[in-house]
């Protein structure tokens, strides 16, 4: 490969971990022709973008990334692929599933959240973070709940003021 075209490559996975929210480094070495398939149309339908990546190429492009991947590179060696989403999750889900049927893809690691995570047994906490959405709906929804026992409480109270006041002007008939 020529100098330019590393140096293109370099940028353009800068490029794709610097507009990613989560970034996940995976090991699917040894999947035949149609685990491999099946595993990247899985990616796709899950917004999940895959590219098997040399370690170099890799550790280059997140030297002149944004942000501090510099946890990650001891992970970077043997096959790698990474997998990159806009969600915190996806990726970690998307493995989880196909190790029912599969042995891979390994996790190695993933940067999510401004938080880096190392090996495989992490996955189950990757599956069950909270997306920004989902915290801002159980803060949402934790501040809703006081304010529905007032107005529960005011409208209980409203009813039996109107039954006292229907007997009171029963009685004054």
């Amino acid at each position: 490969m020529r100098k330019e075209d590393k140096y293109k490559l370099i940028a353009e996975i800068t490029d794709l971990v610097n507009n990613s929210d989560a970034i996940y480094i995976a090991d699917i070495a040894g999947f035949n022709a149609e685990q491999s398939s099946l595993f990247r149309r899985q990616c796709f339908k899950n917004e999940v973008s895959l590219k098997v990546v040399k370690n170099t190429l890799l550790k280059r492009a997140m030297e002149e990334a944004e942000k501090d991947y510099s946890e990650l590179y001891p992970i970077l060696t043997g096959p790698t692929s990474l997998m990159l989403s806009n969600s915190a999750k996806a990726p970690a889900k998307l493995i989880k599933e196909f190790r029912k049927k599969s042995e891979k893809p390994i996790l190695k690691g993933a940067f999510v959240m401004d938080m880096t995570v190392i090996g495989d047994d992490k996955l189950d906490y990757l599956v069950s973070i909270k997306s920004k959405e989902e915290v801002i709906g159980d803060v949402i929804a934790a501040l809703q709940s006081p304010i529905n026992n007032v107005v529960g409480a005011l409208k209980s109270q409203g009813q039996k003021i109107a039954g006292i006041l229907e007997t009171l002007s029963e009685k004054a008939a």
